[in-house]
Parts: C-alpha cells; structure tokens; sequence
C-alpha cells in the first residue's frame, strides 16, 4: 500500500447534523469535508453504507451492495426539482443529539415516495438518460435487490425465509409473476439507488477536489436477511429452508466473557473457490466505486474463523475453522489491480494471521485504548513498538470514546476486574506523562506523533465526549448506532488546535510530499 503520513477523522454520514433526524448526504457532509481540509486532515473514515435492517447496524444490511436510502438528501433533492422546498420546510422536532430511526422512516419514506412519482413524470418526457444507464451498469446486484426490497414490503418486512416455498427457492416462474405484480415498488428500489450513488459520487468528488481520502468499512460477513444471501443460498450453510446451519461470531474476549454470537451465515469457501470467487470481486469492485480504501472488518476470519452451531444461544461452543487465506486477495487482485486494504486484525489474533497480512502487504489496525493492558497483546499496541506500516486509531466506532473509556465504572463495557482498569488507567497516565485532564487531546497526540502512515480518531475524541456519545457497545442492540454532533461543536478553538497537531507530527497534505 502506498502511503504517506496522513491523519483524519473517524465519522458515519448518520452522525451528521441534519434538520431531518439522521445525518445525511446533504450540505453539512460538505462542511464537514471543510471542516477536515481546514484542520489539516485528508482522511475521512465511514462505516459500510449499506441499507440497514434490524437494530440499524452498518454491519447488518440488507445488501451488500446497495446504499442507505435513509442517507439521501431531501434537500439535494429538492435543489433536483424531485421535491418542492414546501415538501421539507416544516420537518418534525427531532432529537439533535441522536437519531429515532422509527421517526426518520416514518418522516423520510413518504417523501422519498413522492420524489418517485415526480420522477416517473420526468421520465415520460424522456428522461434521466443516466437513470437507465445505472440501471444497466449495476445489473448485476440491482435486479434481484429491488425485487428483495419489494418483497419484502409485501410480506410485511418479514424475514425472507418466511415467504412462500416457492419464492424461497426462488422459482422463476414465481419470481417472474411476482416482479411484475410489484413492478411499481421494483422500479422504485432502483430509482432510490440511482439517487443515494448520485449524490455519494458527488460527494466523493468534492473530497477529491479537497484531497480528501475516504476510508469504507467492508464486513466479512452479509446479513443473513440480506438479497445476497437470498440469491446466492448456494454459496453459504443453509438447510433446505433457507435458515443456518452454523453462524458467525468470535469467542470470549475483552468485550464479552460469552464471547459474541453475530448470527450471519458463513460461506461455503469451497463453492466460492470454485467460481474464482467472483462474488468477492464484485463486492470489492463496487467497494472501491465508493471510497479509496477499505478497511475489511474482521480480516483475521480470512486466515481462520469463528464457527458457531446455530442451535447454540451463546459464542461460547464454537470452534475455528481455516479461511480461504490469501488465494481470495490473489483473485480480487488480479481482477482489479493494486487494492488499497486496511487490515482490521483486533481480536484473536494469531501468527498465522499476521503472517497472512503481512503476505499480502495490508497495514494492521492498532488501537491506543488497547495498549496499556498487560500481555504481550498489550505490548503491540503502545506506540514505541509499532512498524511504519499500521494505522493507528485512539478508538473505533466499537470501543468506548476515550474519555468513557478513562472514566467509566468497570462493569458491562469490559470483562476486566476494577484493578485491572484501574491499573490500565495508570499505566497508561504514566506512559504519556500527563494529568488526565484532556486524556482525549493526549491520546490524539499520541497517534499523531507516532511512525504509523495513518493516524485516526472518532470525531467523538475530538469533541472531547463521553460515554454518552459511543457509537457501539459490542453484543447489544438498544441505543446503538443513534449518536449525532451539532454543527456548533466544531468550534474554531477545536480547529486550531488539531491543525497545529497534524502541522507539528507532519500529517498535513502539503507536507506529505
């Protein structure tokens, strides 16, 4: 990976402001690119934008190639004459600080239904031209997600394994009947997406004109009530019906004395080998049609993963079982060229697994929240010891923010004892030479000023928030994935001062090259 060294800013477009509920693809994303070119960062770090299912969870989606409706920009649409200003003039009061995803839908939908019928008009006249271009580029994944999409709406979101026999096994004579029953609801679905990558390329552009890199998030897994695993049942283990033999997960760990049972189904690596895991490379192609590097959740389930019988409530039995290693990498490789990957290789981390990544050349994640337990683990985490070729973070959209994570009490956030946070605590007080007081300023310093090409931080870090504004607590579903900022905590205070750390630790653009 070529690399230079460079810092940003760990935030997912939900987490925007937005007079409508939810971050979204509108105006403040552009401020927020300003607000990252104005502190001398050129990194945007998001979460995969995938359409989210149950419990709103980046990491659970209804597709693996589809985006967000939930981020479009009513705004934008409006400006595209898709919507009348009076349409978004009077939004709701919503929470500023945190998304009701009940509300947003309940508010966003209707109107996202109305923009189609607009749509519809102007397409009589003869256009979008580029609308049916889309369409046919995106074939692909496009066809069989909007009729999963419609047929989910008609069977009331129902989980597709609960829809007829012969839908489940997808007949075509029965998907031929239902797709032109819901015609209208299918044509939908693809209008949405033609929007939602409209407005993300042009997003994307403007980041390019800033030199401004944006980092996604792809999850090894797919969601089990997902259009891929729908389409594609061949290629994971499923009984006849559809429902999973064994799950994903990983054992216990820091995070969980049960260790974390995920649910998604696992690939038949054998049958994907088999078709030279083209798959993989249409999900990475379309990745990188997206952002310009990927960091791959759960990487160490490439070398070796976590299998979990289904029937189990808990991590707890599982058992590992080899990944397909780097012959996946080598074919997505060859298909697409130079890919550039951040390896996330937190967890159970092994050898082999390091062997892996540094086989292919990927740069391995290290977290400053994790560096000062005790163990070998903790060892390879503290700065002094790390290699050129790392990205450093001072916590992820998983961990606590570092003020939560210094002050919290122990209990359901880790598995360690109150000595042994206290202990963490202190080492790590020791290890920076500081009071404590700014503990998020000092662990920001402490990424930028290290050798890792890479250097970044949650935006939560930078506001100096507490556990109040966590993105995740790893194996709960309530209250995640709902925190927001507000656009007058960018203050020019904060501005300065991270543009004076990235200027001192040579993390700014103009002195890369």
């Amino acid at each position: 990976m070529n690399l230079h060294r460079a810092s940003g800013i760990l935030l997912h477009p939900t987490s925007l402001p937005s007079p409508f509920g939810i971050g979204d693809l509108g105006l403040e994303a552009y401020h927020f690119v300003d607000f990252l070119v104005s502190t001398g960062q050129s990194l945007w770090q998001i979460l995969p934008l995938g359409p989210t299912g149950y419990g709103n969870s980046p990491y659970t989606c209804l597709s693996a190639f589809a985006g967000n409706p939930l981020l479009i920009s009513l705004e934008k649409m409006a400006e595209d004459g898709f919507l009348d200003s009076s349409d978004i003039k009077n939004p709701p009061p919503f929470p500023r600080n945190r998304i009701n995803y009940s509300w947003v839908i309940s508010y966003k939908v209707p109107l996202l239904k109305k923009s189609f019928q607009t749509f519809k008009e102007k397409c009589s006249a003869g256009q979008p031209d580029d609308f049916y271009v889309f369409c046919q580029e995106n074939a692909f994944w496009l066809e069989d997600y909007s009729l999963f999409m419609a047929l989910k709406v008609a069977h009331d979101n129902k989980i597709w394994t609960s829809w007829e026999a012969e839908v489940v096994r997808r007949d075509p004579r029965a998907l031929a009947e239902w797709r032109n029953r819901l015609d209208d609801e299918v044509q939908y679905n693809k209008y949405i997406q033609y929007i939602f990558f409209k407005q993300w390329q042009s997003l994307k552009s403007y980041c390019h004109q800033k030199r401004v890199r944006i980092i996604g998030d792809m999850p090894i897994y797919v969601a089990h009530d997902s259009a891929e695993v729908w389409v594609n049942q061949h290629l994971f283990y499923l009984d006849d019906k559809g429902n999973p033999l064994v799950v994903a997960g990983v054992p216990p760990d820091y995070y969980s004395a049960t260790g974390q049972r995920w649910g998604n189904p696992i690939c038949r690596w054998d049958l994907m080998a088999q078709s030279g895991y083209q798959w993989w490379i249409d999900r990475f192609r379309m990745n990188f049609l997206l952002v310009d590097i990927l960091r791959i959740d759960h990487f160490r389930g490439f070398e070796a993963y976590w299998e979990i019988p289904a029937a189990e409530p808990t991590a707890v039995c599982g058992r590992w079982v080899k990944g397909p290693g780097a012959a996946l990498f080598n074919a997505v490789k060859a298909a697409l060229g130079d890919i550039q990957v951040i390896a996330e290789d937190l967890g159970v981390i092994t050898a082999e697994v390091d062997a892996l990544r540094e086989q292919l050349g990927f740069p391995g994640m290290k977290v400053l929240q994790m560096a000062f337990g005790s163990g070998s683990r903790g060892r390879e985490y503290r700065p002094h010891n790390y290699p050129r070729n790392c990205v450093v973070y001072t916590g992820t959209h998983d961990n606590n923010t570092t003020i939560g994570w210094f002050t919290v009490e122990p209990g359901m956030h880790t598995t360690l004892t109150k000595e042994e946070v206290e202990k963490e605590r202190q080492f790590a007080l020791k290890y920076i030479e500081t009071d404590g007081k700014e503990i998020h300023w000092d662990f920001i310093r402490l990424a930028l000023s290290s050798v890792a090409w890479m250097a970044i931080f949650p935006l939560q870090d930078v506001l100096g928030l507490g556990v109040e504004a966590r993105m995740n607590l790893p194996g709960t579903t309530p209250g995640n994935w709902e925190w927001r900022f507000t656009a007058d905590m960018l203050t020019p205070a904060i501005g300065d001062r991270l543009r004076e750390l990235a200027g001192i630790y040579e993390r700014c653009p103009e002195q890369s090259h």
